[in-house]
């Protein structure tokens, strides 16, 4: 514990706390009012929940999320707040209370923020930390995978897909590690390595030099099949700590030229060839689709040499429908060829594989059309006629089951009418013996009275 006086409008005024600058410059001194649980203290980018109540060294209240009701939250470590914040709220545990007192070049330094905090003004906090967890690097937010920073990285650019990594990681799953290797590879290309596709997600998210523990859910690890190489069950969480040692980042498409582009996009595709005949679908789906990204909206080439992205193209669509078929994924293998399509209107191989991914659709109507156009432009393709006779008894079996669905359908209706119409005889059956009785009473009263 350290004592200093803290200056203002003339006045000496005694603080007291732990400099918990890394400095040690006394900017921000820190008491702890009522002490945390467990061990765990927030680490960089993770998400902060907090009461605070501020104050001018005097006393006067200038913000206080108590008041409001509603606890603050902010990511840690990413400069959403002030500097004193950022320090001391990352030495806090759970349900920790403390008192932070920070000087100026800590908090809003020369220009305050007016009305309520005048320039060079320390402030004093009281905070309460309620609870922290990584960051969602999904990008859907998921929670597929969370991320938790042991020591920042440099710079502001992170790997992009086909960059070359130099990383260090070791996988655990629950207490056993499983894997812990050096690797060199380019992004896209870790399933082959055997690193599950989060591996490859987090890389993405990463700064050179920084070292993090990422928590994979099973959407992005080895999913419900699990990976015998590393005896992993199915749906499996896995936990990898990865420093990201050194990468090169692959160029984007606004940085390469026209002649670049078609230089690269010839490797891809190789490379993407040489993955599908290895079985390795998502991969080789990864390296086509950088083909379409690279080209497809390319409008500064010579003639000859838009013959040739057209050709590239076409390629990587037709390639990227066989693919999506490969992994069972219908709607995207559709576009593909409608892509392809567009490209070559009569096109042999898309107009097969759309029809293809019809039929998983279960679209017969509309797959069966296809394979027709297919055998119309190419008497010989066997297949297709194969698969005409398919779809047609496909279609046929689906008319016998509407028929009888609708059998079975209208019958229910016969019977709910008859049902209906001998309700009404009935109640009207009753109204006439109802009336009829009420006459004879009548008629007796009359005679009665004569």
């Amino acid at each position: 514990m350290t004592a200093e006086e803290v200056v203002t409008e003339g006045c000496s005024i005694p603080v007291e706390g732990e400099d918990i600058t890394p400095k040690k410059d006394g900017g921000v001194l820190k008491m702890v009012k009522k002490e945390g649980t467990g061990s765990e203290l927030p680490m960089t980018g993770d998400k902060v929940f907090v009461h605070y109540v501020g104050t001018l060294l005097d006393g006067t209240q200038f913000d206080s999320s108590r008041d409001r009701g509603e606890k603050f939250s902010f990511e840690l470590g990413k400069g959403q707040v002030i500097k004193a914040w950022d320090i001391g709220v990352a030495t806090m545990k759970t349900g920790e209370i403390c008192k932070l007192i920070c000087k100026p070049e800590y908090a809003y330094g020369a220009a305050g923020s007016p009305p309520k905090i005048p320039p060079n003004a320390t402030l004093v906090f009281q905070v309460e930390l309620f609870e922290f967890h990584g960051e969602d690097i999904t990008d859907g937010e998921d929670g597929g995978i969370i991320r938790r920073i042991i020591t920042k990285g440099e710079g502001y650019t992170k790997p992009n897909e086909g960059a070359s990594v130099e990383v260090c990681l070791v996988g655990r799953h629950e207490e056993r590690v499983f894997d812990e290797r050096e690797l060199k590879f380019e992004v896209g290309d870790g399933e082959s390595l055997g690193l599950p596709p989060g591996v490859e997600k987090a890389l993405q998210s990463m700064e050179q030099g920084e070292e993090a523990i990422f928590t994979i859910k099973p959407k992005y690890g080895y999913g419900t099949a699990g990976s015998n190489k590393f005896d992993i069950p199915a749906n499996a969480t896995l936990q990898y700590k990865i420093k990201l040692k050194a990468f090169e980042k692959a160029k984007e498409s606004w940085e390469m030229n026209s002649i670049e582009k078609l230089e690269q996009s010839v490797i891809v595709k190789e490379k993407g060839t040489q993955y599908f005949k290895e079985g390795k679908y998502k991969q080789a789906a990864v390296q086509y689709k950088r083909i379409v990204s690279w080209l497809e909206h390319e409008s500064s080439m010579e003639p000859e040499e838009e013959e040739k992205a057209k050709a590239l193209r076409l390629a990587a669509h037709l390639n990227l429908a066989m693919c999506y078929l490969k992994l069972q994924e219908a709607s995207p293998a559709l576009e593909s060829c409608d892509k392809a399509l567009e490209l070559d209107t009569n096109n042999e191989k898309a107009l097969f594989r759309r029809g293809e991914a019809l039929v998983v659709m279960k679209e017969f109507d509309r797959a069966r059309a296809d394979f027709q156009r297919v055998t119309q432009l190419y008497p010989a393709n066997k297949a297709a006629k194969s698969q005409i006779v398919l779809c047609q008894k496909h279609i046929k079996a689906q008319h016998e089951k509407d028929k009888r669905l609708y059998a079975n359908m209208f019958q229910k209706f016969a019977e709910r009418d008859a049902k209906k119409e001998a309700d009404q005889e009935k109640e009207q059956e009753k109204k006439q013996n109802g009336g009829a009785m009420e006459i004879e009473e009548n008629g007796a009263l009359e005679q009665t009275a004569a």
